[in-house]
């Protein structure tokens, strides 16, 4: 399923859903959030994607995004994790607010999911020019025992400007 269908997977237990987002539409966010335009020339060299989690059960679900491969043609796709972006902040000496406000826009590396709880949030990678694949993994229960949920994505893409 491509990330342009609404949601990109649903079944009884959980809904994810991806939304590529443009060079422009990052530009604009955090223009509008006061970021300096070296940090935004950076930010629009990369492939964000917003995703959004959903859990549909009576159990919890665990995000983990260590659980997470991305993976194309040529191999694995290093995604930009809260680590590579606060060193990289502090190596050009991004104020302590963008920094936060930054940190704050992406999806939370790990997190439980009570039921009917939902989440949002950006994952960044090396901008591709070519379809890649997510396989997802979700941990279940209170204690991680119940049964993964598998979630395979393929023919993602990151977005362009019109």
């Amino acid at each position: 399923m491509s990330i342009q269908a609404e949601p990109d997977y649903e079944s009884d237990q959980l809904v994810v859903d991806l939304s590529p987002r443009t060079p422009q539409q990052i530009a604009a966010f955090y223009e509008g959030r006061g970021f300096s335009d070296t940090m935004i020339d950076l930010l629009r060299e990369q492939c964000f994607i917003t995703v959004f989690i959903e859990n549909k059960s009576r159990d919890i679900l665990w995000l983990d995004l260590n659980h997470w491969q991305f993976t194309n043609n040529d191999g694995p796709l290093v995604r930009r994790d809260r680590h590579h972006w606060k060193a990289r902040w502090q190596k050009m000496g991004i104020p302590l607010a963008h920094q936060s406000t930054f940190r704050w826009t992406l999806l939370p590396e790990q997190l439980d999911f009570l039921p009917d709880e939902r989440e949002g949030g950006n994952i960044i990678l090396p901008r591709e020019a070519q379809p890649f694949t997510l396989s997802a993994r979700f941990d279940t229960g209170e204690q991680r025992e119940g049964e993964p949920i598998e979630v395979k994505l393929e023919n993602l893409r990151c977005a362009d400007n019109p």
